[in-house]
């Protein structure tokens, strides 16, 4: 079988000679070639040098053309901030004030923004590695997309003007379904919904205002002839069974999932299910021994059809190549894996550093910890972050807070001493309070205000 039919084979719960393997490369394959994420992001030529470099190198049984969250945002007039080694962030919101502009926006044509740029990567790369390798086109899942165009007010919103969210979700939902549309027209075998944000609500809010919507994006990808997959980061746990409801081919789950949980849910909806190799402790930190062990475990753990073996999200641009191709060689040579790691005597990454925590009984005033992944890269990261710097604004007598971004070594072992499990989590003066869930402020401030009280 080519990689490409492992990939089908797994989204159609058939039984695979091995596991297919599908990096979510992101925009860790600019490094390949000694480029930015931005140069990158915005060129055919480079999409397509770099989508064929990590062919060549990783040989994966899939791979996407490009991961970036923001295409459809920006389009519809979010204002990006760009870097170097990560994909662009939104730093503008076009129904911030309110929900007077949604008229005018627009469904996208296959003209606007950066599309042109994409679909002939896809095009061309369809051409040169889409004759073995599943292709995945990735799309913002409707929920984050709302949430990009409004900002942390459509928390509230929610339970203040749920009638004004359908309306928006029902255009987000339209964009959805067109771009994915344009990416099949080009030659994607795999549509990927990635809606990060939803692992921020609970399951009452999913049904009420997601779950219709990711039924009929699911039944639209269908109809085209392309498989689908519901690609979730954050502690989604609650709400996995309502997203298998909604009729994809396959879920993906990062590290915050047991992934015996949602091998358990995939088996109960016959659904494909993928997953959840840690991006920072082990494809960042860590070294060749730690991701042949990390890809082992996880194979070990999910017998039976349907396992689609991938980092728990889009990969960070630093990742060594070699921990990449380590994971390569793991699934197509598990045995020689097993004695590669056991012959090693190569400790893991979680080594002890050097690290001075606050003394939290003793501190000037109220201290946040806003513990993430990377507020540039991951969206339920942002918005935990924006809302803290908010909250911050009206707090009397005013707080510190900071962010602790666990791509940075240090950040992993003050993870670990502070007790956080989930990410993104908020610490208050030391004490994990909300764990992969954005609060709204009135319930924030409460907390801080209880902090100071005592």
């Amino acid at each position: 079988m080519t990689g490409k039919e492992l990939v089908f084979a797994a989204l159609r719960r058939e039984m695979t000679p091995r596991v297919p393997w599908v990096p979510f490369t992101g925009v860790h394959i600019a490094s390949l070639r000694g480029l930015t994420a931005r140069e990158l992001l915005n060129s055919t030529d480079f999409l397509v040098l770099c989508g064929e470099e990590a062919h060549r190198r990783y040989q994966a049984d899939g791979q996407p053309v490009v991961f970036d969250l923001q295409i459809e945002a920006e389009m519809l007039g979010c204002k990006l901030r760009w870097a170097d080694d990560a994909p662009p962030a939104i730093v503008s919101h076009p129904l911030a004030n309110g929900y007077d502009q949604l008229k005018k926006l627009k469904i996208p044509s296959p003209e606007d923004g950066r599309l042109p740029v994409i679909l002939a990567a896809m095009e061309k790369l369809k051409r040169t590695v889409g004759q073995d390798t599943a292709l995945y086109g990735l799309v913002v899942g409707p929920f984050t997309l709302a949430l990009h165009l409004r900002g942390t007010n459509l928390f509230l919103d929610m339970f203040d003007q749920p009638a004004t969210i359908e309306r928006l979700m029902d255009f987000c939902s339209q964009v959805v379904e067109t771009v994915a549309g344009y990416y099949i027209d080009a030659g994607m075998d795999v549509i990927a919904v990635v809606d990060p944000m939803i692992s921020q609500i609970s399951v009452q809010h999913f049904r009420q205002f997601v779950s219709q919507h990711a039924t009929n994006i699911f039944d639209f990808i269908r109809q085209k002839g392309a498989y689908s997959s519901f690609f979730v980061c954050g502690d989604a746990t609650s709400v996995l069974a309502a997203m298998a409801e909604c009729g994809p081919d396959g879920l993906s789950v990062d590290e915050n999932v047991d992934m015996v949980y949602a091998k358990a849910i995939a088996d109960q909806y016959n659904v494909s299910y993928g997953g959840n190799i840690s991006l920072t402790t082990v494809m960042l930190h860590g070294d060749q021994v730690d991701n042949m062990q990390s890809a082992l475990q996880l194979i070990d753990q999910v017998d039976g059809p349907g396992f689609i073996l991938s980092p728990g999200c889009d990969m960070p641009f630093n990742v060594k190549p070699e921990n990449v191709s380590a994971i390569t060689l793991t699934v197509f040579d598990p045995e020689k894996a097993r004695m590669f790691v056991a012959n090693s005597d190569t400790k893991t990454t979680a080594a002890a550093v050097d690290l001075d925590m606050p003394d939290y009984d003793d501190l000037p005033r109220p201290l946040i910890e806003v513990v993430t992944l990377d507020s540039a890269t991951c969206p339920p990261c942002k918005y935990m972050v924006d809302a803290t710097r908010e909250v911050a604004k009206l707090v009397p007598g005013g707080v510190d807070w900071v962010e602790h971004k666990i791509t940075e070594r240090e950040n992993v072992v003050r993870m670990q001493r502070l007790g956080v499990v989930a990410i993104p989590t908020i610490v208050i003066n030391g004490r994990p309070v909300f764990a992969s869930h954005i609060p709204d402020m009135a319930t924030y401030l409460r907390e801080i205000t209880e902090v100071i009280e005592k």
